[in-house]
């Protein structure tokens, strides 16, 4: 059974990383004001396909204080078993209270379409939207942060991800 994606992530992730590059090249005169950043994944193995991309952008109040937006997409297929597209955005809120130290909310919101295939039975779709809410801690050098977030919304039946706590590595430009 095909599944069609609303939104064609792998057709437009050229346009979309065009978008982003030009737009960082354009902010560098900002004086730091505005920094781009993001994620982009891929993971490809025997009959398994994992694509990611999440950018992201940040405008800096002062040195204490900064706040942006997130866009982000997911595409994971492993072949007669199990399709999933995940697309959504979040806001974020960043404090560092000194240089080297970095707290952080996020709230996020993504919709999740995925279709299990059972052999002999009928296929079984989950689509909902599903909300986060991070609180993280990280140790921060220059535009690199390194850190954990915990997910205070966390539903184990409606999840995107498998555990609320999770590391992460954040780096703006």
């Amino acid at each position: 059974m095909k599944i069609t994606c609303k939104i064609p992530l792998l057709k437009t992730l050229p346009l979309i990383l065009a978008m982003l590059f030009t737009s960082l090249l354009s902010a560098q005169d900002d004086g730091k004001k505005i920094q781009f950043g993001g994620g982009i994944g891929a993971s490809f193995g025997s009959n398994y396909t994992d694509v990611s991309l999440s950018p992201s952008a940040i405008y800096n109040f002062n040195q204490y204080l900064a706040a942006g937006v997130g866009l982000q997409g997911s595409y994971v297929r492993v072949k007669n078993n199990y399709q999933s597209y995940i697309y959504g955005g979040s806001i974020i809120g960043l404090v560092n209270p000194i240089e080297q130290i970095q707290f952080s909310v996020e709230l996020e919101q993504v919709r999740v379409n995925s279709e299990f295939e059972i052999l002999g039975e009928d296929s079984i779709k989950r689509n909902f939207w599903n909300t986060a809410l991070f609180l993280g801690l990280g140790y921060r050098t220059q535009n690199v942060t390194i850190g954990a977030r915990y997910n205070v919304l966390h539903d184990k039946n409606k999840a995107v991800y498998y555990e609320a706590f999770m590391p992460f590595v954040r780096v703006y430009f």
